[in-house]
């Protein structure tokens, strides 16, 4: 009983040690830094940086932004200070000018690669990590994203576009509840197993980039363009890839996002424009080959 005990202790101390260290953090700064407001979901404070300034067609779709050009930093408290990870987008010409700035000020490049491919002007995605202050790692992305075209500020919210799909349809067959975001109808897929790094795990796993993305952007007469990424372990990258194929969807990219997490992760990048229940019905076959989770 005394083990049981001490273990309850322990497990309540860890807790309250996050939720202090959460509270503790002065998120005003972060949010002065980025002239904008976070989402908040758990401890996470995660900041959009949407490229509301480029228009990106792709087979003749302009790709809303959340689709596909929604740059983001989430910061999660970690041991008295906190760990970011991130995804920006950028063009071609912006990517060693802000990576520059992100090493002057002692943040990590994890990844640059493409998610798309077609699409004019190419775009390119920057994955970052870091731990530190979290008021100087925000200066740091900022003075960084100065060097690009980022729009320094949220620009007013105009009122949503309808997304004119069947969603009832999509969740039942996706298998979760999905959202309406900026147009797009967008799933978040968990893992079944836990995803850690520096020994600490990353959650929650939507908000911190480690679920599986799907987002569906209408197009007319029941169809969308689809993209975004599957969160993939090893042995899963082949059966997804044939899956995806097999249902007229193509692949994009397959890469890192991240140094050293655990257990070691690909991404699969992805799009197709068809009926948006068809591609639904595609995403769930190459679904049934992950550890993921279904509701």
């Amino acid at each position: 009983m005394g083990i049981k005990l001490w273990l309850v202790a322990s497990i309540l101390a860890a807790s309250f040690t996050t939720t202090a260290t959460a509270q503790e953090i002065d998120w005003k700064k972060v949010d002065d830094t980025f002239g904008r407001k976070p989402a908040v979901t758990g401890d996470v404070h995660r900041y959009g940086f949407p490229r509301t300034d480029l228009t990106v067609t792709l087979d003749g779709v302009t790709i809303k932004p959340a689709l596909a050009l929604g740059g983001w930093v989430a910061f999660k408290p970690m041991h008295g200070e906190a760990m970011i990870m991130g995804d920006l987008v950028l063009l071609e010409t912006e990517i060693n000018p802000v990576m520059l700035k992100m090493i002057e000020g002692g943040l990590e490049i994890t990844a640059v690669h493409n998610h798309l491919l077609r699409a004019s002007p190419a775009t390119f995605y920057m994955h970052v990590g870091g731990h530190g202050d979290p008021a100087k790692m925000a200066t740091v992305i900022r003075d960084a994203l100065a060097a690009s075209k980022t729009p320094p500020a949220t620009p007013a919210a105009a009122p949503p576009p309808a997304v004119e799909l069947d969603t009832a349809q999509l969740d039942q067959i996706i298998g979760v509840k999905g959202q309406a975001n900026g147009g797009v109808y967008q799933f978040a897929v968990p893992r079944r197993d836990p995803v850690t790094e520096d020994g600490m795990q990353i959650s929650p796993v939507g908000p911190m980039g480690v679920a599986i993305a799907i987002g569906f952007q209408p197009t007319g007469g029941g169809k969308a363009a689809i993209t975004g990424d599957f969160v993939l372990s090893g042995d899963e990258v082949n059966p997804v890839i044939r899956a995806l194929r097999a249902n007229g969807i193509d692949v994009t990219a397959v890469h890192s996002h991240m140094l050293d997490e655990q257990p070691r992760l690909f991404f699969l990048h992805f799009w197709a424009n068809d009926d948006a229940l068809k591609l639904a019905r595609g995403l769930r076959a190459a679904l049934d080959k992950t550890a993921s989770t279904k509701s």
